[in-house]
């Protein structure tokens, strides 16, 4: 007996002074975790191997297919959300029903990734610890961990009270039109919930496992500038003005030179101008004419901001209509902001709780403690959706590094060490009292 003991202290690790905080039920979980790693991995291969790009309607369909196997047998009522009024394939959206009065958690990840069928970068590889492949990180590896956790919470027996919610978007790479369609399911699944757990990828900093409890706003923005067109040598004169090429120059630089502040960041990605301009329906390419001898006048820049709360966003808006506002003699230009976007997930007390909460979970598996991630270093998310309705966290889903590039990178390792911190978190914030209720 005390050999069978010692083995299976060996194997599941879970012996150690390390693991004392941990239950049995707890520990049962992490045993699950590790001896399913083979499972969870082979999974992935599969759902990576399926090209989702946003615009595959049908692979974001079949991927949505895979996740309703897997999730309907764990006790989930699953459905499909089509999306046809905002031009993507659809939504999962899976509901399980625990213990009444019980806090609900709001799980989210998306099937889509920005892998389309004509990109070279298709198929899932193996290498080591490692594996390449489209959306094996973002967000195939995230879907992953958390099929991995619920399954092991299922065999402890801590899910069958547990109040979960799952929203698997089909269009996380690029949001349909209008938003207020897109998103209406998530949205009113974060004002049912009393905590939202994010799967998109956990963030390394100098080899440190870092928590996101704030992630910034992603919003775009077009500057058109108009002026007088004429011969080059009246350049400056009374009678032509600057032209819009020089208008639109004007802002751009005045943009670098007096919107900078704390969290903020803005870009220009596309800029054109001339006799001519055009810029297609997308807004991902433009084309001009003209001639050096010719005053321009006409000119675009295309660009977006990241802020880290909408008070922020609309600050800084305002200095921009500001900016704008000043012109050049004989020129103008019209700022506006095609799409919403993604709004800010701020950071928040409650969102702090549920970092404290995880790191209360690294304690008792020995981990290191997550420090909160500097906003500025991970990019914007579904939660945000949701932030301002419901404590949120993200980043619970596995490391990965070139993310949105061919040869996007997993480290298989963090499929099982995200698995178990989420399979115990969920297990223990799922046994609190709601406050809502």
């Amino acid at each position: 007996m005390i050999r069978k003991i010692g083995l299976f202290c060996a194997i599941a690790s879970l012996c150690t002074p390390a693991f004392a905080g941990l239950s049995a039920p707890e520990k049962a979980m992490a045993t699950t975790v590790e001896a399913e790693t083979s499972r969870s991995i082979a999974l992935l291969e599969k759902l990576v191997n399926i090209n989702s790009g946003t615009a595959n309607l049908a692979g974001v369909t079949r991927i949505g297919e895979l996740m309703r196997a897997e999730l309907e047998p764990l006790g989930f009522t699953v459905r499909w959300v089509p999306m046809a009024a905002a031009g993507r394939a659809g939504h999962i959206i899976a509901v399980h029903e625990g213990a009444k009065g019980m806090k609900r958690l709001l799980l989210i990840g998306h099937l889509d990734t920005v892998f389309e069928p004509d990109s070279p970068f298709q198929h899932f590889t193996v290498k080591g610890s490692k594996a390449e492949g489209p959306g094996a990180g973002d967000d195939k590896g995230g879907m992953i961990v958390m099929l991995s956790a619920l399954r092991a919470m299922k065999a402890a027996g801590t899910l069958a009270k547990a109040n979960i919610e799952v929203v698997l978007t089909g269009d996380e790479e690029n949001v349909g039109d209008p938003i207020a369609i897109a998103r209406a399911d998530l949205i009113a699944a974060g004002k049912r919930a009393d905590v939202a757990l994010d799967y998109e990828g956990l963030v390394r900093d100098n080899g440190r496992d870092m928590g996101s409890v704030a992630r910034r706003s992603a919003s775009s923005w077009i500057v058109r500038a108009t002026g007088k067109t004429g011969h080059s040598s009246g350049i400056f004169g009374a009678n032509a003005g600057y032209g819009a090429i020089y208008e639109l120059a004007r802002i751009i630089d005045s943009f670098r030179r007096e919107l900078p502040e704390t969290n903020l960041t803005y870009n220009v990605g596309l800029i054109a101008g001339g006799a001519t301009e055009q810029t297609d329906a997308e807004g991902i390419r433009a084309s001009a004419t003209g001639k050096s001898n010719i005053i321009p006048p006409v000119a675009e820049a295309r660009g977006d901001m990241r802020t880290l709360s909408d008070q922020q966003t609309q600050r800084v808006r305002t200095k921009m209509a500001a900016i704008i506002a000043a012109h050049l003699p004989g020129t103008s230009a019209e700022l506006s902001f095609p799409k919403d976007g993604y709004p800010a997930m701020a950071p928040t007390p409650g969102n702090q709780a549920i970092l404290d909460a995880l790191n209360g979970v690294n304690r008792d598996l020995g981990l290191a403690v997550m420090p909160p991630l500097d906003p500025l270093k991970r990019g914007a998310g579904d939660i945000s959706f949701v932030a301002k309705d419901v404590d949120s966290f993200a980043g619970m889903g596995p490391y990965s590094e070139g993310d949105h590039a061919p040869g996007e990178t997993i480290d298989l390792d963090s499929i099982p060490l995200q698995a178990k911190r989420s399979a115990i978190l969920m297990s223990r914030l799922a046994a609190e009292r709601s406050a809502r209720r």
